[in-house]
Parts: C-alpha cells; structure tokens; sequence
C-alpha cells in the first residue's frame, strides 16, 4: 500500500505554498495588528479565489468534495506563513459541523463555499472564541447541546492574546429552545468531533509555523558572520537546528495519520490527534527557543520575521486544548486497550 500524498495534493500544497509566501509577509501580517478587525478582506478574496474556502464543503452544497487529508498540507502552509485568516478553523471544523446539522447544512454551506460567510465555533473547552467579531454565525456549546446563534444578538468583549495576530473574545449569550440546533447523543458527538478538528487544524500550523521558523534561522546563520565565518557554520549552532529537524521530521507522520483517521471516522481519531498536536506543538516549542538563541537579542526585535512566530507558537501550544488535555486522551486510551487486553486472556485462561 502507498501512504504517501499524491501528486495532485502535493503540486496543489506548492501553488498554495507560492501564493501565501508572496502575498502574507512579515511585513502584513504586523500591518494588521493594527487594524480594527485584524483580518483583511482583500486577504480573503484572495483564499476564496483559490478555492480554499470551498475545499471541504461538499460537491452538493457547490464545495469541491475534498477532505482532512487534502487539506493538513494547506493548513500547514497557513502556519508557515502565520495566516491572520480564520480559513483552517471554517474549513476543518466548522464546515464538517454544519454540514452534519441539517437546519443548517442548505443555506450555510454555500455561503461558505463562495467566501460569502465565515463560521465560529464556541466550545466550553476554549474559554474564548476565536474571530466571533468577524463570524456570520457562531456555534456555542451549552452542555451536550449546539446553538446557532446570530452575531447580531449577542455580547463580545475583546481578550488581548500573546499573539497580536489572534482575536479572542468572551462570547455572553443566553441558550434558547429556538437557536439548539443539536442535542443529546448528536450534540455530544458534534462537540467533541469540533474539538478534535480544532486540534487537528492546530497540529498542522504548528508544523508548518516549525518549518518557517527553521528557515529564517538557516538563512540568518547562513549570512550572519562572526571571526570571519558564517555562524551557521559552527557546530554549537548546527546542534540547535538539528535538533529541531528530526523532530519536525518524526511529527510529522503523525499528523498525516490523525487526519487520516479524522477523513476515514476511525475509532481511534481523538486519540491520533492528541498524539500528533502533541508532537507538533512539542517542535514548535523547540523550534521557537532554538532559533531565538540562534538569533541572539535580534531575535526578539518587533522587527524581525522571527518574533512574530514565536509568540504564535506560545498561543498555539494551548489553543484547542493544553498538553495535559491530551496526555489525558492517550491515557485513557492505553488504559482502556490494557484492560481489554486483561479481559481477552482471562477468557482464554478459563
């Protein structure tokens, strides 16, 4: 069996790779921090016109059909750039949520097919919502239910993130019978799927925000000199990009897996996840402290490309649940599969 991507999927990765590295530099995205929404409608055109916001929403509903698998290699060229666009969040988990509630489904997916709409999702998990000021509708979780609820009808308050690139907002709203659109078993089923797509989409950037960091870092070593040599040259700093290398090499067949599993509906979905984010937002960590002291103090100049990435990469690692979340979804998992273990061969002892 082949578990490689295919070309298609690999040549459609590069012509996403070309356009975000051209058009979202360093330079905009810190632009944008200052700019009342954070988010540019020039950028989004741009993504619609790709065909980014199409991908995952079904060929019914006017989408392309595709699915998690095809689009991990697209979010993580979002991360290598920094996306300040919610498209890994509308495309990996918002449109799988509604296009699975059937209220919803016909008018909103090809609004968002188009460009035309965007979606926000709001899970007990993450205390704050990510983009609601920019959402068309939001999605909130109120125990084992979902409610659709209009922007409009609701109280945002702004919390200042480590990353100026992030809006976050504490989202106050009232749950009504007439906004549930899931509940019970579908809710519960609902919740936990977004949460799980939520952290698969932030895997994906984390890599691809590892990789960028890992680039500028080789470029700089590669020009800065010192006693008349390029310092990349010395070994105490070829040790500190190794080090990061092999590890965002080993991530990365993980991450390929759990979207493999979330496309598929495998079993084992929540926990391939847990186990690529994990690893993901682990090189990520390395990657940022590893190529700031390769930096020196330059590194942390609002200047340089590089300070950007690390503070994105501090706001990743506990976006879509922190490390302990996760460590507890393995655990469980292991210790569900010794017990069922345990069972199988007392009965074969009897």
């Amino acid at each position: 069996m082949d578990f490689t991507f295919t070309d298609d999927q690999l040549l459609f990765q590069e012509s996403v790779r070309d356009f975000l590295v051209n058009e979202v530099t360093p330079e905009k995205v810190r632009e944008l921090w200052s700019a009342d929404t954070g988010r540019s409608s020039e950028l989004w055109s741009q993504l619609v016109e790709l065909g980014l916001t199409a991908m995952t929403v079904p060929e019914a509903y006017g989408g392309l059909g595709m699915t998690e698998l095809d689009f991990v290699l697209l979010a993580q060229e979002c991360g290598y750039v920094a996306l300040p666009a919610a498209i890994v969040h509308n495309a990996l988990v918002a449109v799988p949520v509604v296009a699975a509630i059937e209220s919803l489904a016909g008018n909103w997916l090809p609004k968002i097919a188009a460009g035309e709409a965007q979606i926000a999702i709001g899970l007990e998990a993450n205390v704050f919502v990510e983009d609601a000021h920019t959402a068309d509708l939001l999605l909130m979780q109120s125990g084992d239910e979902l409610h659709a609820i209009d922007p409009a009808t609701v109280s945002l308050r702004e919390n200042t993130s480590v990353d100026p690139s992030r809006r976050l907002f504490l989202v106050e709203w009232t749950p009504a019978s007439e906004t549930c659109v899931a509940s019970g078993s579908e809710g519960r089923q609902l919740i936990e799927a977004a949460f799980i797509r939520g952290a698969l989409g932030v895997a994906a950037e984390s890599l691809g925000l590892s990789q960028r960091m890992i680039d500028i870092a080789v470029q700089y070593t590669s020009e800065r000199q010192q006693f008349g040599k390029p310092i990349g040259s010395f070994q105490a700093v070829k040790h500190l990009m190794s080090n990061v290398a092999y590890k965002l090499e080993y991530a990365k067949a993980p991450l390929a897996r759990a979207a493999y599993a979330v496309a598929s509906n495998l079993s084992d979905a929540a926990v391939a996840v847990s186990h690529a984010k994990l690893a993901a937002t682990e090189v990520a960590q390395i990657a940022a402290k590893n190529t700031m002291q390769v930096h020196g103090a330059t590194g942390m100049s609002q200047w340089s490309p590089l300070s950007g990435m690390y503070t994105w990469q501090r706001a990743l690692r506990f976006a879509d649940g922190p490390d302990e979340v996760h460590h507890q979804v393995i655990a469980r998992a292991e210790v569900k599969a010794f017990q069922a273990s345990n069972t199988r061969g007392t009965k074969g002892d009897s």
